[in-house]
């Protein structure tokens, strides 16, 4: 009995491992902007994930996706921020994707916040600004943001999940 109590918590910690919260921080221009997101892996499915007939979309919100596992993908930023053409005030938004064409991604900022990943209001969308988007040099096994600064007040948020990547520009006002 112990040996079984003892496999289960092992196997309920991995769980709980592999669901775990990753935080994505940098400091641009002395504010901090950080993105928290879970990061669920390819495991086996590569070529099956996007498009309306893949994994994702079967999701109720496609072709808008939570870009992360889990609680929706969230942005804190301590300044006002431009993101390529788009005014975000400082302040917690959460960050979905259009991927209606899995080849030109379009990243939306929305204002409701706390929610489960497939809870999706049009109507919270404080802007969309399109992606910039690249063919990773291998397969991206788990999803990954990456903010990267560019010099001054600028970075770029890097948005890379098996052969897709999508990128933006971030500038601090």
């Amino acid at each position: 009995m112990k040996l079984f109590f003892a496999g289960a918590a092992t196997l309920l910690a991995a769980t709980f491992a592999y669901a775990q919260a990753i935080t994505e921080s940098k400091t641009i221009g002395g504010k901090t902007i950080s993105v928290k997101y879970g990061a669920p892996g390819v495991r086996g499915r590569e070529g099956k994930l996007f498009g309306k007939d893949g994994v994702i979309g079967k999701d109720p919100t496609y072709p808008v996706w939570r870009a992360g596992k889990d609680s929706a993908t969230a942005l804190h930023t301590d300044a006002d921020l431009n993101i390529g053409g788009l005014t975000v005030p400082k302040g917690d938004y959460t960050l979905f994707v259009d991927i209606g064409d899995p080849n030109n991604w379009v990243l939306i900022v929305n204002k409701q916040t706390g929610q489960w990943g497939l809870t999706y209001k049009k109507d919270e969308d404080l802007g969309r600004v399109k992606m910039t988007m690249s063919k990773p040099p291998a397969l991206v096994e788990t999803l990954k943001y990456t903010l990267a600064e560019t010099g001054g007040n600028k970075a770029t948020l890097t948005l890379a999940w098996e052969n897709h990547a999508g990128s933006v520009p971030i500038t601090v006002k």
